[in-house]
């Protein structure tokens, strides 16, 4: 038998680590994260060391630093698309690391919207598919998805170009695909990977 997503979550929170004091009105909270990548054997890299934070509802949070401080490191923590050395990730109060595939795929589709430094968009896909892409998956109707796009694709100036290819678009536009991309599902939480390095 399936279980709810109401209980799912209740088992999720069942599992909080007792040790960190988790703020209600928190969406992210992050506490003591380290990431550590063995390159070859006696040689590692220590990309986090002990960085915690809090972002709640409605705020903007700007993570500044040089060139390899682990700044997109941090963010692929936060978005779930990496597991730290050490250390927790909450997301509403849920520790991402105890969330299973299936949970953090469904957590990146409807509440985490990306802004990739390299746009990561589909190549074969035209601009218009690539910001419905993320709403097929997430099952929205035809109608739905349609009038989303056009709306997104208007707001970042590119409603002339939704059939073109990536390739046939320059890095800024590139970029601007991308955010109307990670609007699509209306996510809690946007992560923006130097979002304006092509603007």
């Amino acid at each position: 038998m399936r279980k709810s997503k109401k209980s799912e979550r209740q088992e999720l929170l069942s599992l909080e680590m007792k040790d960190y004091k988790l703020d209600p009105d928190a969406m992210i909270q992050v506490f003591d994260l380290t990431k550590v990548y063995n390159i070859t054997e006696g040689i590692e890299v220590r990309a986090l060391n002990g960085v915690s934070l809090e972002v709640k509802k409605g705020e903007f949070v700007s993570v500044m630093g040089p060139s390899g401080s682990g700044k997109t490191t941090l963010l692929n923590m936060i978005g779930a698309l990496d597991n730290p050395t050490g250390g927790a990730v909450y997301i509403n109060r849920i520790n991402v690391a105890h969330m299973n595939d299936d949970q953090r795929t469904n957590l990146r589709l409807k509440e985490i919207g990306f802004i990739f430094q390299f746009y990561n968009l589909v190549p074969v896909l035209s601009v218009y598919e690539n910001v419905e892409l993320p709403m097929l998956f997430a099952g929205k109707p035809d109608k739905e998805r349609k009038k989303m796009v056009n709306n997104l694709l208007d707001l970042v100036g590119l409603g002339e170009k939704e059939k073109h290819l990536p390739s046939e678009l320059s890095g800024g536009e590139q970029q601007r695909v991308a955010i109307a991309r990670s609007l699509s599902n209306e996510p809690s939480i946007l992560i923006a990977d130097e979002p304006t390095g092509e603007l």
